[in-house]
């Protein structure tokens, strides 16, 4: 079931084509601002089996500051991160499930406390390099092959899918190569999803152009929504012009902070320069899913969720 079937909510695609939604912010900066350590390869994935009650508050406090969508905490969530853990692939599908379930808790919360907006649920999918925990989610470039990628993906796209999500949001891809392969896995789950790139200027993290990034996903129907996450602010005026006049799609953008990650210490450095002012120029420019990723917190949210709802 579809996290608004018992508000007759219209399907993702349909809502976005009559208008722009709210998404989330950081799940691990929320984790981490109720006391959560995530020092560890499964970053929040690991509280999937430890504190599951603590990710249903982290989404609450997301729906309750104005988001429309949240995004499961299934981003490092794979059958090979699990395993190193010790965990069997029959307990991971049920943990990958479970992150859906956990989102869905949160949307019937918020309805209790008088949310009456629509509400979905997208699966998070990150890249190869999210399992590997070393950084590598921001250079791509892992040395797989488009088909060696397709069947990493592939199994827990069915995992997730099989749950029923509004959608799936494959974030966070540094490289087209890995897109493309994300692309192929996604065909005929009967979902659908949004493709976000992680990038740096006018090109992805591996250096490709984006207006070849983008084209990628022109003629795929199970995407509904092209952009990017987890970059830097000042990279997404550029990037919704390509997408949207690339790929004729809704754009969805969810910046970071503007602060730079040190994968070696495991630290944020640097300033924010989110500035939530911003949000109304990226609508104008056909931004349909505007929301922040790392480091981007509920307040953020209800600043954005305001901006666009005065528009």
């Amino acid at each position: 079931m579809t996290s608004d079937a018992l508000f007759s909510a219209p399907l993702l695609a349909d809502a976005l084509a009559a208008g722009t939604l709210v998404l989330d912010g950081g799940m691990s900066n929320q984790l981490e601002s109720a006391g959560h350590d995530l020092s560890d390869e499964l970053w929040s994935a690991r509280l999937l089996a430890e504190r599951p009650e603590a990710i249903t508050e982290a989404h609450l406090a997301y729906f309750e500051a104005g988001a429309n969508v949240a995004i499961t905490s299934s981003y490092q969530a794979t059958f090979e991160g699990f395993a190193k853990r010790g965990i069997k692939r029959e307990r991971a599908t049920e943990l990958m499930a479970l992150s859906i379930e956990l989102a869905l808790d949160a949307t019937e919360e918020a309805r209790a406390k008088g949310v009456t907006r629509p509400l979905y649920v997208a699966a998070s999918v990150g890249p190869y390099g999210a399992m590997l925990a070393d950084g590598s989610e921001y250079r791509g470039r892992y040395g797989l092959s488009v088909a060696e990628l397709e069947a990493f993906h592939r199994p827990r796209l069915e995992a997730l899918a099989y749950v029923g999500p509004d959608a799936l949001a494959l974030e966070t891809v540094p490289d087209a190569d890995e897109a493309e392969a994300l692309l192929r896995a996604v065909r005929g789950l009967g979902v659908p999803a949004w493709l976000s790139y992680s990038v740096a200027g006018d090109r992805t993290r591996a250096g490709q152009p984006l207006e070849e990034a983008f084209a990628l996903a022109a003629d795929v129907d199970e995407v509904i929504a092209v952009g990017v996450n987890c970059c830097a602010p000042e990279d997404v005026d550029g990037a919704i012009e390509t997408a949207a006049r690339v790929t004729g799609k809704p754009v969805v953008v969810y910046p970071n902070s503007g602060e730079t990650w040190d994968a070696e210490a495991r630290t944020w450095a640097g300033r924010s320069t989110f500035a939530t002012e911003e949000v109304r120029g990226w609508q104008e420019a056909g931004a349909r899913l505007i929301g922040g990723c790392c480091r981007v917190g509920p307040e953020a949210i209800t600043s954005i969720s305001q901006a666009l709802r005065a528009s």
